[in-house]
Formats: structure tokens, C-alpha cells, sequence
């Protein structure tokens, strides 16, 4: 395992995710392994993991198997669970996928009246985390961004559905900032989604989302060439 160490789970449920063990550690190592704070090919000790976190060894093999169901883990019988690497081609369906779902909910979202403060003030947290080069902070509030979508017109169930697919993505877009993808593009884009929904255009919404979400296509053989040993293929 790499030198990296988790944080032991709260022992305060009011200051965790109200789930079991085995939940919270899969959100941790998912975490993790995402933000590339686990890297692509590194070993994972059930046993160190499961004493960094201050749990028993039975929910993090739990986790294991989970995170493997996901595509993030592997584990070899006999000789150990490791980090995936990135497959270019799990990276590509998945964005087919996700562009597939979010296209048709900013469409929704445009033809609906809705009030995008919300969304232009998750647009200005952005620029802050920019211009702090905190690029863990600007993801997680891009995430929000297009959560905060999905929930303006009622499709949760539908933004569950790209949470579980999009992990491969999440890790190439953690890659790419700021060095393939500046950040300015980004939120340039966010703010050409918002204002075609404020405008109530489906059609200026959809192109706008098309592009953004194509974005990673950009950047993806340019990081799989420079970054060869994260990468499967």
C-alpha cells in the first residue's frame, strides 16, 4: 500500500453520513481512490486500512467488494486488492452514458420557470476555489452544480444513476485540472448551462451541456500518454 493515510471515521453520527460502517468506509476509500490520494495500481492492506480507519477488517471487505463491483478495485486471489488502473474505454462509455442523462434533465430544466440563483452562486463559490487553486474544493462544488440541476426538476433518482457511473470519470477529471481543462473553461461553460436556463432555451441548455460534458473527451489521450502508468489501455 502507498504512503498515503485515511482518517479515522467520526466516532460522532451527527458528524457522519447516517449509514453503516461498511458504507462509510466505501465513501472514504471511494474518496480516496477518486481524488487520486489512492493512486492507480497501488496495493490496499484490509488490515492497515481497517486500522487507519479505526474499524474491524469485516466492512472494509465489504468495501472492497463493492469498490471492485464499481470498477475501482481489483482484487487477485492470493495476492491482494489493488488499485484500478483508468480504463480510457470504461471513461468513454461512461461519458456517453452521463451526457446521455444530463442532457435530457437540463432540457427539463429550461423548460421549466425556474430561478437559477442557486446555481449562479455555486458558479461564484467556483471562481473563489479558482482563483485558491483549490481544485478538490472547485469539483466537489462542480458536483454540486450538477446535482443542484437534477434536484431543480425532481430527477434524484436519475442523478443516483450517474453518481454510480461516473467514478472513472471523476478520476480523469481530478487528472486534468488545471493543466488540460482550465478552470475558467469550466466555469464559462457552467454559466452558458445557466443562462440558457434562465432564458427558458432547451435548445441553447442542451448544446451547452453537450459541450461541457465533452470536455473530458478533450483532455483524455493527452493525460493517457502523459500519465501511462495510470492508465489500462
Amino acid at each position: 500500500m502507498s504512503d498515503f493515510k485515511l482518517k479515522a471515521l467520526p466516532n460522532d453520527p451527527s458528524s457522519a453520513r447516517q449509514t453503516s460502517v461498511g458504507g462509510r468506509v466505501y465513501d472514504a476509500l471511494r474518496s480516496a481512490i477518486v481524488q487520486l490520494r489512492l493512486r492507480p495500481g497501488h496495493s490496499l492492506s484490509e488490515a492497515e486500512i481497517a486500522g487507519q480507519l479505526g474499524v474491524s477488517r469485516q466492512p472494509v471487505r465489504e468495501a472492497f467488494i463493492k469498490l471492485s463491483e464499481a470498477g475501482l478495485v481489483e482484487i487477485r486471489p492470493q495476492r491482494g486488492t489493488f488499485v484500478r488502473l483508468i480504463s480510457k474505454r470504461e471513461v468513454e462509455n461512461a461519458q456517453f452514458l452521463r451526457e446521455a442523462i444530463e442532457v435530457a434533465i437540463v432540457r427539463k430544466a429550461a423548460s421549466q420557470p425556474l430561478a437559477p440563483e442557486h446555481l449562479r452562486d455555486l458558479i461564484e463559490q467556483q471562481r473563489i476555489a479558482a482563483t485558491r487553486e483549490d481544485h478538490s474544493g472547485f469539483l466537489r462544488l462542480d458536483e454540486q452544480f450538477h446535482q443542484a440541476i437534477a434536484a431543480s426538476v425532481d430527477c434524484e433518482d436519475a442523478w443516483r444513476v450517474l453518481d454510480s457511473l461516473k467514478a472513472q470519470m471523476d478520476r480523469v477529471r481530478y487528472l486534468s485540472l488545471p493543466e488540460a481543462t482550465p478552470l475558467e473553461v469550466i466555469i464559462d461553460q457552467h454559466v452558458a448551462i445557466v443562462d440558457a436556463i434562465a432564458d427558458g432555451s432547451p435548445a441553447a441548455a442542451e448544446e451547452a451541456m453537450h459541450a461541457h460534458l465533452r470536455e473530458i473527451l478533450k483532455s483524455l489521450p493527452m493525460l493517457a500518454e502523459r500519465k501511462t502508468t495510470f492508465f489500462a489501455d
